[in-house]
């Protein structure tokens, strides 16, 4: 029997930019439910960003999470005895999740800086379509490309 459909939670905007986007990101850069702590990492890597660049944080912000979501992923689906993994386009929701997910693990590994700076570079690089959150989608449309052949066991 199948569990029955998730649903979906209706997250409220940030107080600061009354914006939804940046509550879901503060929620992602949020450790043990310090929610306090997240929200200043995130309103004061903005600070950082407006420094640096000049321009509306959220511009870059945006800019980033636009460059940062991936098109297409693979998917394993096991087949007869083989697993393929089969390309399929990302659906909006997931795109969003993906582009913040890797943005805040790519300012993570980078060391020796707090958080704040580093997600700031994190940030700005990836609006200018570089560093490490571009690559990784980079790498998904590839392999996606590679094994385009079993695009037909899509479902």
């Amino acid at each position: 029997m199948r569990q029955k459909k998730k649903t979906k939670r209706n997250i409220p905007p940030d107080p600061v930019y009354d914006n939804v986007t940046i509550a879901k990101f503060i929620n992602q850069v949020m450790r043990r439910g310090e929610k306090t702590i997240a929200r200043k990492i995130v309103y004061r890597t903005f600070d950082i960003i407006k420094e640096k660049t000049k321009k509306d944080p959220l511009e870059i912000f945006d800019l980033a999470l636009k460059n940062a979501a991936p098109l297409l992923e693979v998917k394993p689906r096991r087949i007869g005895g083989a697993t393929y993994q089969v390309p399929r386009e990302v659906r909006g929701e997931r795109r969003l999740t993906l582009a913040i997910r890797w943005i805040i693990q790519a300012a993570k590994s980078r060391k020796g800086r707090p958080m704040r700076e580093k997600l700031a570079e994190e940030l700005i690089a990836a609006s200018n379509n570089t560093g490490a959150a571009i690559k990784k989608k980079i790498n998904m449309h590839r392999m996606a490309e590679a094994n385009r052949a079993f695009a037909h066991f899509a479902w």
